[in-house]
């Protein structure tokens, strides 16, 4: 069996350890987000999704484990398990990041349709009310898809221009509800482009990210097949010649040892 280079150990522990404390913490935050979604009332269609979390931080923090064991006691078995489970692995998220590529177009106009389903906001949920409002205020915007139109008469209060907006703003028009205040300056631009913009930025950030764990992966199961490599190579050992000479004792004296004493 050959001699693992040192350096060539060290980087894929290093690598793998990484990959283990991403597993980690993916498993704690798949933890966290179970927990904090339990009581919802949409945490059926969220379980598939919490499953294969746990499943795949799980498997991932084993296989971790198995391959940081073969590296540091060099067990040939350990190591191919590891690199067989992350090409898998690696497979299953290149297939994954290609489809996210394909169906991203798809994805605006699925949250564009989920949206106008909540269309008109005085039929909506007072959920969806609460939560929207909040985010008028935060994206600097009024209504859905027709600015304030969208409200109706009731226009909220959470569409009233501060000081410190930057988004354009407009009169209310004057039967609104806000007028009995007085005139009343209130976002003109509607949410639906903010939030679909929102929501885009999220998933490119997910595949870009997807991407990094692609390429961890890949340099992973690249230094586990080098380990193997090393370890599979035979090793060359000299071989013994015997001298007659060295029998013999064909030497020759250096110096008189009379001359040290």
């Amino acid at each position: 069996m050959g001699k693992v280079n040192v350096c060539l150990k060290r980087s894929y522990i290093i690598v793998t350890s990484l990959i283990a404390i991403m597993s980690a913490l993916l498993l704690a935050l798949t933890l966290f987000s179970h927990g904090k979604f339990h009581d919802d009332e949409e945490v059926e269609n969220m379980l598939p999704g919490i499953r294969a979390m746990y499943i795949f931080s799980i498997g991932t923090l084993l296989v971790a484990s198995i391959g940081l064991y073969g590296a540091c006691k060099e067990k040939k078995w350990a190591l191919i398990v590891f690199a067989v489970a992350m090409i898998l692995s690696s497979l299953y998220l290149i297939v994954s990041e290609i489809g996210g590529l394909v169906v991203l177009p798809k994805m605006a106009e699925g949250v564009k349709m989920h949206y106008r389903e909540m269309l008109p906001l005085a039929n909506a949920s007072e959920a969806f009310l609460k939560e929207f409002e909040e985010l008028q205020t935060e994206l600097q915007c009024c209504g859905m898809e027709q600015g304030y139109q969208d409200w109706g008469y009731n226009i909220s209060i959470h569409c009233i221009c501060h000081d410190e907006s930057t988004n354009p703003c407009v009169l209310a028009p004057r039967m609104s509800s806000l007028n009995k205040y007085g005139p009343m300056m209130i976002y003109e631009e509607p949410c639906l482009p903010h939030l679909i913009g929102q929501v885009m930025i999220i998933i490119n950030f997910a595949l870009v990210v997807m991407a990094g764990i692609i390429l961890l992966w890949v340099l992973s199961v690249a230094l586990c097949i080098a380990i193997l490599c090393r370890l599979n190579r035979k090793e060359d050992i000299p071989t013994v010649v015997y001298s007659p000479e060295a029998k013999a004792g064909n030497y020759t004296v250096l110096s008189d040892p009379a001359e040290y004493t």
